[in-house]
């Protein structure tokens, strides 16, 4: 039993001796804490998360005479160089080119090849085939729907991305065009590695309908490109979770207080040891004892209320019960102070604190009720240094 109440004496000196330790160095302490919500993420500097990507492909041009002119003849390469930045896992932007040629049929043999268009040559139709070379420099905002509805994350093989944008195309050949671009599209993203993805960009252009040399009434002309590529991501890439930092700063007085009730609690230790080392246990029991018995909770006036402090010091004497002999029963005493309130509400309260004691030991530190006893004195004279905010409170001992 000795054996074991000395035990948890040793234990609480251990992780105060560590705790010192800890204190000495002045200044303050940074502990990080990191999100683990997925949408959650650290904002970046401008220069971060900066690509750039090339791809190329087919384009079709629906113009005046889609139907005249077969869909294989009216298929042109495309190029697309792009340079971009994303200021979120979700939202990002990029400027793009986008060019090479056209494809398809003219009526008043605008930018005309020469060729007729087969079966279209004549009846009326006189058609001949129509090519031109152009290039688009347009502007796109995108957004990661994967980021946005799935939560940001930097291995994930596959995203998809939708876009808009505006851009200004131009003619090159005579006679030259130059009109405004809208785009939408769909970019589908496969991770190759942290640096590097595999595009899928999937695409529409409209321009007026005046944009291949020809009015034919319509609202608008369009372009459906789709082009494969590759993106490269520059460093630094990626996005860090968004984290909570929480400082510390020491005070030195409270520090050095703290270390000189440690140096009494070591001195104490020893002279439990040396009483121990002389088979004396009767002693050693005795100061054992005095050291863990009795614990004082002050509350605020007309209140039974625990403050977080209190809770604490009571889970501190919760660990020294534990370990100490389980015969050991301590009497919880509530007091009030005798200059505010009424006798009968004194007497009220002085148990109400006692009680709230009691539960905090028996349900959030699993203290067994066999071991605690409840007191209460009412309204009381100052008890310490005449202070009456030293009456309105709670006394643990031992007995």
């Amino acid at each position: 039993m000795i054996k074991k109440t000395f035990v948890a004496a040793l234990a609480l000196l251990a992780a105060g001796s560590a705790w010192a330790q800890a204190d000495q160095k002045n200044g303050s302490t940074e502990y990080v804490e990191y999100s683990s919500d997925k949408y959650n993420v650290e904002t970046n500097g401008f220069w971060s998360n900066w690509f750039v990507s090339v791809g190329a492909g087919g384009q079709v041009y629906f113009g005046d005479h889609d139907r005249q002119a077969s869909f294989g003849d009216r298929i042109s390469p495309a190029l697309d160089i792009a340079v971009g930045k994303w200021f979120s896992p979700s939202i990002g932007v990029r400027l793009m080119y986008s060019g090479l040629s056209v494809k398809g049929a003219t009526q008043d043999h605008v930018h005309s090849t020469g060729e007729e268009v087969p079966g279209k040559g004549g009846n009326g139709y006189w058609l001949e085939k129509q090519k031109f070379n152009y290039f688009n420099f347009h502007a796109d905002a995108l957004f990661n729907l994967s980021n946005i509805i799935c939560g940001y994350n930097e291995k994930r093989l596959y995203n998809l991305n939708v876009y808009g944008g505006l851009g200004v195309m131009h003619v090159s050949d005579e006679p030259s065009k130059t009109d405004i671009s809208a785009h939408f599209g769909l970019l589908n993203t496969f991770r190759l590695c942290s640096a590097l993805d595999l595009n899928l960009d999937v695409r529409g252009t409209l321009v007026g309908d005046e944009f291949d040399g020809e009015v034919g009434g319509r609202s608008s002309e369009g372009m459906l490109t789709v082009a494969v590529g590759l993106t490269y991501k520059f460093k630094p890439r990626g996005w860090d979770r968004s984290k909570t930092v929480t400082r510390t700063v020491y005070d030195n007085d409270k520090i050095n207080a703290m270390r000189e009730q440690l140096n009494r609690m070591s001195e104490e230790n020893a002279r439990l040891q040396e009483a121990l080392a002389q088979n004396d246990k009767e002693k050693a029991q005795t100061i054992i004892k005095q050291i863990a018995s009795s614990n004082l909770i002050v509350f605020q006036i007309g209140k039974s209320d625990l403050s977080n402090q209190a809770r604490v010091n009571l889970g501190m004497l919760a660990e020294v019960i534990k370990q100490g002999d389980p015969s050991t029963v301590y009497t919880i005493t509530g007091y009030a102070d005798a200059g505010t309130g009424t006798k009968e509400f004194n007497e009220r309260l002085s148990k109400d604190r006692a009680d709230a004691v009691y539960n905090c030991l028996v349900k959030e530190f699993g203290i067994d009720k066999s071991q605690l006893k409840i007191d209460y004195k009412g309204g009381v004279e100052n008890m310490f240094y005449d202070d009456p905010r030293m009456s309105r409170a709670v006394i643990t001992t031992s007995k």
